[in-house]
């Protein structure tokens, strides 16, 4: 089953990352399986994502961050085999997966062992971001801060010149 969102963003602006999102969504669904894959929390902030890649050398799988989405894609060259291949239940097609990212996600580093393709991902959450407590005080005067203007007030003989401005008064006859 194939949506067209056209008519949903026609008239929004700045939509474009929740279009993509939805897009991408709807195509996942649908899209291959391959290769299997499991995403595992480690803590609040971090990651892994492990993709079962059996037959695929570390050379041969490529990963690229773009938009805020991971493209993990596979690529094997022709290995020509050293016998008469009976079965062939082994798949090393080539492959392109695509997993999107929240904000602020930075993908640290992959590793390949015994066919198994970890990639551990983490949140940093900007400083601007993170909540930060703020203390209650009773009964004592708030700070004033230093780029504030100050307010004096004028001083000498046209302090008090009875115009309540520091001006000259006018005097009527």
């Amino acid at each position: 089953m194939t949506y067209d969102f056209a008519p949903l963003f026609r008239t929004a602006i700045g939509f474009d990352r929740l279009a993509r999102l939805v897009d991408n969504a709807t195509q996942s669904a649908s899209g291959p399986s391959y290769p299997p894959y499991n995403i595992e929390r480690l803590g609040d902030d971090s990651y892994v994502l492990t993709m079962a890649v059996a037959g695929f050398g570390s050379d041969d799988i490529e990963l690229t961050v773009q938009d805020n989405t991971l493209i993990v894609a596979g690529r094997v060259g022709h290995i020509p085999p050293a016998g008469e291949i009976l079965h062939r239940g082994i798949a090393t097609r080539a492959f392109e997966r695509r997993f999107v990212l929240a904000d602020h996600i930075l993908v640290e580093g992959a590793d390949l062992t015994n066919g198994l393709l970890r990639i551990t991902v983490k949140r940093l959450i900007p400083e601007a971001m993170k909540p930060r407590r703020i203390t209650v005080t009773s009964g004592a005067p708030l700070p004033v801060p230093a780029e504030a203007p100050q307010v004096s007030a004028p001083v000498g003989p046209a302090a008090n010149d009875g115009t309540g401005v520091g001006g000259q008064a006018e005097h009527a006859a």
